[in-house]
């Protein structure tokens, strides 16, 4: 569990944000100099974040007009934010002339011919050949436009996406506490979730219990909370709606958490009133396979340990691993949902990739009650040791929880 409280004290060891942010940049340059890059320039959000240490808001996450550029031998990231003035003001770990407003073309909602594009080219390029950096420049994620431009001005773009995911492929410890921290407030909202599941509630009222106590704790985005009762868990909804539940039926959530930027993605089956025979089946057969892969999960093995535990797609009725593949998977998780690396049956026993101590991952099982009456879904995050992993999510998984009736664990 995370080792003190959600916030700091002055008689405790919590996270240290200032070694994170400095553990992460230096993860960061490392990382860009081992793909023989000359500089970074990220407009992914989790990247900047990763490298500059600061955030806006998620309003801002699709607007493609906040950036960030790291170049080779300088020692401060320079950010382009909307909120410039407030960050020269609060942010007191990148110098004043390293933070400059951003504008850019907002995703080409500025009329063409304003030459914003153009403009921040100039701009980036301005920064890049000041610094002799112009050849293999890493880009995450950008407009078409502006790859041209910037292509127009001599500069050679690559990619540069691998390099940052490389970098965040190994969490420091103070990143594990804060995906612990996260962690822990889903523990508590599926309490609460329990305590309210009974026939008559809707989904989409579920929803809004979780959504209300994690930002009551503190969250700072409730990115979703699927919430899927009976027959729409099979085949799986990846959503809510406003169905009711009803007696006899299965109910499974998935939650994502942001904490400080650290994510959960973190699912649990309940059932309305005591489970039957059908249902104990299915999450029987759902939680051996996250068990055993779970079991996979050490320093030293591969994904594809991991994988060969799961069921194939055929196994479950579908055509082909594509069709099921988010049913049997497993993802790196941390500030951003997937990270490197994603293991499923899809490519992960072809191609598999070793595990190292100090990844995290959500891994996520799931199979269908044979009376039609719902569906289990289980996942767990756990981080890598050297002899095996630690689970860091701690509603109890081992059977159904159930609830809202005579009988069961939650009335």
């Amino acid at each position: 569990m995370p080792r003190s409280g959600m916030n700091g004290v002055d008689f405790e060891i919590n996270v240290d944000f200032r070694r994170l942010k400095a553990d992460r940049l230096a993860r960061a340059k490392r990382s860009m100099k081992d793909k023989g890059l000359s500089a970074l320039v990220c407009y992914d959000f989790d990247n900047i974040r990763y490298i500059t240490g600061t955030h806006i808001g998620e309003w801002n996450r699709n607007k493609m007009n906040r950036y960030c550029i790291l170049i080779e031998g300088v020692e401060q990231p320079f950010l382009f934010d909307p909120a410039a003035p407030s960050k020269r003001k609060r942010v007191d770990w990148l110098d004043v002339d390293h933070i400059m407003p951003a504008v850019g073309s907002m995703r080409g909602s500025i009329p063409e011919d304003a030459g914003m594009v153009q403009k921040v080219a100039d701009q980036i390029s301005r920064y890049l050949k000041e610094y002799g950096a112009t050849d293999k420049v890493g880009m995450d994620i950008v407009d078409v436009p502006l790859i041209r431009a910037l292509e127009a001005e001599n500069i050679e773009i690559v990619d540069g996406q691998q390099a940052m995911l490389d970098a965040r492929i190994i969490k420091t410890d103070d990143e594990i506490q804060l995906l612990k921290q996260s962690a822990a407030m889903v523990d508590a909202a599926y309490y609460d979730l329990a305590k309210a599941l009974r026939p008559g509630i809707l989904e989409n009222e579920l929803v809004a219990i979780a959504n209300y106590k994690l930002y009551s704790w503190g969250a700072e985005l409730v990115e979703f909370v699927n919430s899927i009762s009976g027959e729409r868990g099979n085949p799986h909804s990846h959503t809510f709606t406003n169905r009711m539940i009803r007696p006899g039926e299965l109910i499974y959530f998935d939650i994502g958490n942001t904490y400080n930027g650290y994510k959960t993605c973190y699912y649990r089956t309940f059932s309305c009133g005591v489970p039957n025979s059908a249902q104990r089946d299915a999450y029987d057969k759902a939680l051996k396979w996250i068990r055993e892969s779970e079991a996979q999960i050490k320093a030293g093995n591969t994904t594809a340990d991991v994988a060969a535990k799961w069921p194939s797609a055929t196994d479950l009725g579908f055509k082909n691993e594509e069709e099921a593949f988010l049913l049997q998977f497993a993802h790196g998780i941390g500030l951003g949902l997937w990270e490197k690396p994603i293991i499923s049956r899809l490519f992960s026993l072809e191609s598999p990739f070793e595990l190292k101590e100090g990844m995290v991952f959500a891994l996520e099982t799931w199979c269908p009650a044979a009376d039609g009456s719902g569906s289990a879904r289980i996942e767990e995050e756990v981080v890598v040791t050297k002899d095996g992993c630690e689970r860091i999510t701690k509603f109890p998984s081992d059977e159904i929880t159930s609830c809202g009736l005579p009988g069961c664990q939650f009335l």
